[in-house]
């Protein structure tokens, strides 16, 4: 990690007002996805998915994305990365509980299913590495019309043991496409650890058999995620092709609310991890480095805290969608 706030602006062009901007969101995405934890177990919420342990490579990676220009396709985990391109609690809330106002699917799609046409955030579905073929394609789309967008795409490693990854990454080496493969290696892929899946130790190596950068990084560290995936974007909107991002995290939580993590996986293993909790540890070095003080960090926790609030009381109030409308969109014989 980059020592002071000073030598974060010069390196990375980060002032002290995006760190901070960077703990926020990372609070933000922790206190969302706890409140919608609580909710599903009071019946409110069909589903979780958590994020937890996930932020810093979440937050990280999608601050170097230019949002409503650049296109996303994320996976069902990435809370933060929606949050940090611009979709807003109240929208988030909305989508928790299949309001008709959701902005990701008008309340058809199941919780943690993103999409925001405003913000250039593909929708996916829940089998999983679907979205990589897609992210190519609309790569390409934007490399034929001339365009500098850059096209990123999220999946956990467990995504990458599947066809869709690979040949989405041999389209894209050959075609050069601009896109940005980030992969969220907590370790898991739900129930199966990493040893289990491949004989490989990193996720990063596969690139090399498609002849485009792998690059592995701290994914607890938010701004080696930023710096990481700056330069990944950097790379491809210059027209030098796609690159591999393998994020190295920890999953504190269950796969999902229907998940017994416990049956897989021992207590004293995730009581371990947690000592590299990204949020404290981001904290920290911002006290440490002079970008926040007790006064602000007081603050910030404050708005969070409110923000969660007013969403959950808003989404909550608003009208389920009109069983009327339960065909439109849908293609039928």
């Amino acid at each position: 990690m980059v020592v002071g706030e000073r030598e974060a602006r010069h390196v990375l062009g980060l002032g002290a007002a995006d760190l901070r901007r960077m703990y926020y969101l990372m609070l933000l995405t922790r206190a969302i996805y706890q409140r919608v934890d609580l909710l599903t177990r009071q019946g409110k919420v069909l589903f979780s998915l958590s994020s937890d342990g996930h932020e810093a490579a979440q937050v990280g990676s999608a601050t170097a994305l230019r949002p409503g220009k650049d296109f996303c396709l994320p996976y069902y985990r990435d809370l933060g990365v929606v949050l940090t391109l611009g979709m807003t609690p109240r929208e988030v809330m909305l989508n928790m509980f299949s309001r008709e106002g959701d902005p990701n699917s008008g309340g058809r799609q199941m919780p943690f299913h993103w999409g925001c046409s405003r913000l250039r955030i593909i929708t996916h579905s829940s089998p999983v590495a679907t979205q990589i073929p897609h992210a190519v394609g609309i790569a390409l789309a934007s490399r034929i019309r001339d365009e500098d967008d850059v096209t990123v795409c999220y999946f956990g490693e467990g995504t990458t043991s599947k066809g869709d990854f690979h040949e989405g990454l041999n389209f894209a080496a050959v075609l050069k496409t601009p896109t940005v493969f980030i992969c969220e290696n907590n370790g898991y892929a739900i129930s199966v650890p990493q040893h289990k899946q491949m004989v490989v130790a990193d996720v990063a190596q596969r690139a090399q058999a498609y002849g485009i950068p792998g690059v592995t990084v701290d994914g607890l560290d938010v701004l080696e995620v930023y710096r990481a995936t700056l330069d990944a974007v950097q790379r491809a909107r210059r027209g030098e092709g796609p690159t591999l991002i393998e994020a190295r995290v920890y999953r504190y939580g269950a796969h999902t609310s229907n998940d017994d993590d416990r049956r897989y996986r021992a207590r004293e293993e995730v009581e371990e991890a947690r000592k590299g909790d990204p949020v404290p540890r981001f904290r920290q070095y911002l006290l440490e480095g002079g970008a926040l003080d007790e006064a602000t960090d007081q603050e910030v926790k404050r708005r969070v805290e409110a923000e969660v609030d007013d969403a959950t009381e808003y989404a909550e109030a608003q009208p389920h969608p009109d069983p009327k409308d339960v065909r439109l969109h849908v293609l039928a014989p």
